[in-house]
């Protein structure tokens, strides 16, 4: 495995300690490449995942969010199935496909049409944390020349 030294990127981030945990994640996940995937930015704070899972009905999949992952669960059917295929070119192999999501990213909402599993993200940050301005006071001499009344004398 390889070892990555984020030291330089701490020099001038704050908060970031979570980054070495989410890279480690991400390259000790062995990517099988199944079931294929897209992740879109729809808007501003919006994003979609499609996945191709060919074969799964909605009773197959289960979808769980926990700790800032979400976990897309496929269980294979192929026990139930009697059918005697003489090619089988669509594998109902089940699978498990881990997505990182950042900080207040959550999944509003899921559905499955024509083997595409489509999962809808939304970013919601709650208002205290939402960049606010922050008024600046000057010294106390300064601070009592402000609140004197200007007097405009007329010509």
């Amino acid at each position: 495995m390889n070892a990555f030294d984020l030291s330089p990127l701490f020099r001038s981030t704050v908060g970031f300690d979570t980054l070495s945990r989410v890279m480690d994640t991400a390259l000790a996940q062995g990517d099988t490449g199944y079931p294929a995937y897209n992740i879109a930015k729809t808007g501003p704070d919006t994003y979609r995942i499609n996945l191709a899972i060919a074969g799964f009905t909605a009773e197959d999949v289960e979808m769980i969010s926990d700790d800032g992952v979400l976990t897309v669960r496929g269980k294979s059917r192929s026990e139930e199935d009697k059918t005697v295929y003489l090619y089988r070119g669509i594998g109902p192999r089940a699978f498990e496909r881990r997505f990182q999501l950042a900080d207040y990213v959550e999944a509003s909402g899921a559905r499955l049409e024509n083997g595409l599993l489509e999962v809808d993200l939304v970013r919601r940050v709650p208002e205290a944390m939402k960049a606010r301005q922050i008024a600046i006071s000057g010294t106390a001499s300064n601070k009592a020349a402000a609140e004197q009344p200007h007097i405009v004398k007329a010509a």
